[in-house]
C-alpha cells in the first residue's frame, strides 16, 4: 500500500487582497474568483504538486529552525507555496483545454512510475522500460505523468536532481563536485 500526502491550502480573502493592494482590478482576471464573500463556499480545486512544490513542502517539513526564526522560516515557504499554487491557479483557468480525469488505476501507476524515478535517479529506465514496469502503454504513462506532474517525465526527473543538489548544497556538508556526482547532474564539456 502506497501512502499519499494530501496538502491542503486555506487563505482568507482579506489575506489574498493585502498582497494586491488596492481595488481588485490589480488582481489578474484569472483569480478574480478567488475573492469571494464570507458567507459563501470556499473555492476548491484538486491540483498536480509540481517538483517544485515538493520541494518547498519538503522544506516546511524539515524545518531546522526554532522559535521566531522557525516562524519567519515558515511563513516565507507558506508564501512561496502560495506563489506557486497562484502561478498553477492562473495556468488552470486560462487553459482552453478541458480537464480530463485519469481512472484511479492509471493514477495509481502514474505515482508509481515517479517512485521508480525517484529510486533510480543515477539510473533512471527508460520510458519504454518504465511503461513495461508500471504496466501502461508509453502514450498513456507520457500524457498522464504530464497531467499528474505539470511536466515530461525527465523533464521532473531533471528538476528534482536539481533541487535535491540545491538541498544539499544548501546544507553545506558536502563540495559542489561531490553533489553534482551524488545526484547524477554533472555534465562532462
Amino acid at each position: 500500500m502506497q501512502l499519499f500526502l494530501s496538502v491542503e491550502v486555506f487563505i482568507q480573502p482579506d489575506i489574498l487582497r493585502s498582497f494586491v493592494g488596492k481595488p481588485t482590478e490589480e488582481l489578474p482576471a484569472a483569480l478574480q474568483h478567488l475573492l469571494r464573500p464570507c458567507d459563501q463556499q470556499c473555492y476548491s480545486r484538486s491540483g498536480n504538486t509540481t517538483p517544485f512544490m515538493q520541494s518547498v513542502l519538503q522544506q516546511i517539513l524539515r524545518c531546522p529552525y526554532q522559535g521566531v526564526t522557525k516562524r519567519v522560516y515558515l511563513e516565507s515557504k507558506a508564501l512561496e507555496l502560495l506563489a506557486l499554487l497562484l502561478d498553477q491557479e492562473v495556468k488552470v483557468q486560462t487553459s482552453n483545454r478541458p480537464a480530463s480525469v485519469l481512472k484511479p488505476g492509471t493514477l495509481e501507476r502514474i505515482h508509481y512510475a515517479r517512485e521508480v524515478l525517484l529510486q533510480r535517479l543515477n539510473d533512471p529506465p527508460s520510458i519504454a522500460e518504465l511503461s513495461k514496469q508500471v504496466k501502461l502503454n508509453e502514450y498513456t504513462l507520457k500524457q498522464g505523468f504530464r497531467k499528474v506532474f505539470g511536466t515530461t517525465i525527465f523533464s521532473y526527473l531533471h528538476d528534482y536532481r536539481l533541487e535535491q543538489a540545491r538541498l544539499f548544497f544548501d546544507l553545506g556538508e558536502q563540495n559542489v563536485i561531490e553533489i553534482a556526482f551524488l545526484f547524477g547532474v554533472w555534465c562532462d564539456g
